[in-house]
């Protein structure tokens, strides 16, 4: 006569048992990310930029100011932390990679070429979304950026 258990691991048992699977559980990720403002002075040289070349590329900013100064702002951040003015509008698997490889940085290639900005910064007059003004404000933009 034999002894036998049903339970795996518990005694001895004629009975070959598999082991259970081991589940890997992902530790969960935390990212900490700086919220540190550009320096005004990014700012006032991405703005100065972005008014320079919304008249010579005779386009004009967003009739709602609010997405000017957002795009403004997001240029000077990458102006400060990547040493280039990445597009602030796409997503990166590598922004520094990008920002060196220079496509995406504004102007980028699409709006060079065909006058295409993906971040509405720079909008050809039939669009309809512009406005008549290729100036902007450093007021204007901190004015509406306060609250983000």
């Amino acid at each position: 006569m034999t002894l036998q258990s049903s339970l795996c691991g518990s005694g001895v048992s004629t009975f070959i048992c598999t082991p259970r699977p081991i589940i890997a559980r992902p530790r969960p990720v935390t990212q900490i990310r700086a919220q540190v403002e550009p320096s005004e002075k990014s700012v006032e040289i991405m703005r100065k930029f972005s008014e320079q070349y919304a008249r010579r590329s005779d386009t004009f900013f967003c009739v709602d100011k609010s997405v000017t100064s957002v795009v403004i702002k997001g240029l000077a951040d990458h102006k400060d932390s990547l040493g280039a003015p990445l597009c602030p509008c796409r997503h990166y698997d590598d922004k520094a990679a990008e920002a060196q490889q220079g496509f995406w940085n504004c102007p980028c290639v699409p709006m060079r070429e065909r006058k295409e900005c993906h971040c509405m910064l720079f909008l050809t007059p039939e669009n309809d979304f512009a406005g008549q003004d290729q100036s902007i404000s450093l007021d204007e933009i901190k004015e509406s950026t306060a609250n983000l």
